[in-house]
């Protein structure tokens, strides 16, 4: 049974971030959709809605219960990724989309949060033996797996975060510094390899970071439209529902991956850089969690959850900003989407779990 003695341990902070940042979100969603704004932002009402309801039953488990069920959640994770590749819906050249009953899913979504439970739970387990190559086979493998499956959707931006979370997660964990630095050589070592190896819209959209008037009206599209936008919006912005990047369609995919050039164009520098401080808050005080947690199991859950929160923002910021390839990867709390948003919700649950049971209760 929940304690609510735990309530006075959280963090409020956190939780008032999050609170503006969906707040925000509802009104650039629908100056991001002006042909039906309403249904949009009806749909994401409704999923702000469920993930509340996630969000609350994830925090109402006590985490150190999760390592029972890590080898169930597992095997789900990959039952699932492989269903997707058979069964799945394609759309833009990606088979990422399963349907459940009246819903559809993106399950490799939900597997960066299973890999963060099931990899905690794997390297605490293992902290004390992460000496030798040997020894960090177990580790590449339990990572590797589910991260081929989304490379055949394929899902490029997932996969990238597979590899932050296995790196900043090793490190946490205490891996020698020698054999970091070798699995960072060796991947850059291995970077030319796997360029030929990607598909040819996903090489020539890392190519359009270096110059996107290669390809102005095919891969670099994106990345010209949406830097127009962000310039035009000056300092204070053009105001919301003004922007004409966005109003008028030349920016793509603006209510999903490139909401924040929607932001950038009419809502200007200066209230762009205050919702990055928002995320820059939301990073910190998850950093101190992960500082504060109660044990290993609990740093590790933590800073798996920190680091995908700041992969997504760099990297779909970045994106936006023509310094990152663009891979898809939505802003949390901030894109149009279920799946994402409902992840980010549980993620946010299991953050504030660890930091509510970070001492114990006192009789």
């Amino acid at each position: 049974m929940f304690d609510k003695r735990l309530l006075k341990n959280l963090d409020y902070v956190i939780i008032a971030v999050v609170v503006l940042l969906t707040t925000i979100s509802f009104f650039v969603i629908a100056s991001a959709s002006p042909e039906n704004p309403s249904y949009f932002v009806k749909r994401q009402a409704a999923r702000v809605i469920v993930g509340l309801a996630l969000f609350v039953l994830t925090l109402s488990i006590d985490y150190h219960d999760l390592a029972q069920y890590t080898r169930y959640l597992y095997y789900t994770n990959l039952a699932l990724l492989t269903t997707v590749l058979v069964l799945g819906r394609e759309a833009k050249g990606a088979q990422r989309w399963l349907r459940v009953g009246p819903v559809e899913i993106q399950p490799s979504e939900l597997a960066k949060l299973i890999i963060i439970i099931t990899l905690a739970d794997l390297l605490s387990k293992r902290a004390s033996s992460l000496h030798t190559v040997r020894d960090l086979l177990p580790v590449f493998v339990h990572v590797g797996l589910p991260m081929i499956l989304i490379l055949k959707q394929p899902d490029l931006g997932t996969s990238l975060v597979f590899m932050g979370l296995l790196l900043g997660m090793l490190f946490v964990a205490g891996i020698k510094w020698q054999h970091l630095a070798g699995l960072c050589g060796l991947g850059g070592a291995a970077t030319p390899v796997l360029f030929y190896l990607l598909e040819d819209y996903q090489r020539k959209r890392i190519l359009a970071v270096f110059n996107p008037y290669i390809d102005p009206a095919g891969s670099g599209y994106h990345v010209i439209q949406s830097m127009i936008a962000i310039g035009s919006g000056r300092t204070w912005g053009k105001g919301l529902f003004r922007g004409t990047q966005n109003r008028l369609g030349f920016l793509p995919e603006q209510h999903t991956d490139f909401i924040f050039s929607v932001i950038g164009e009419e809502l200007g520098f200066v209230r762009a850089a205050g919702i990055l401080f928002l995320y820059f808050i939301l990073v910190y005080r998850g950093i101190q969690v992960a500082l504060k947690a109660r044990d290993d199991f609990g740093t590790l859950l933590a800073t798996g959850v920190v680091i995908m929160f700041t992969f997504h923002i760099l990297v779909n910021v970045g994106m936006t900003m023509g310094i990152m390839p663009v891979t898809g990867i939505p802003l949390p709390f901030m894109s149009y989407g279920g799946s994402s948003y409902l992840t980010n919700m549980m993620a946010l649950g299991l953050l504030l779990n660890v930091h509510m049971r970070r001492q114990k209760i006192l009789f």
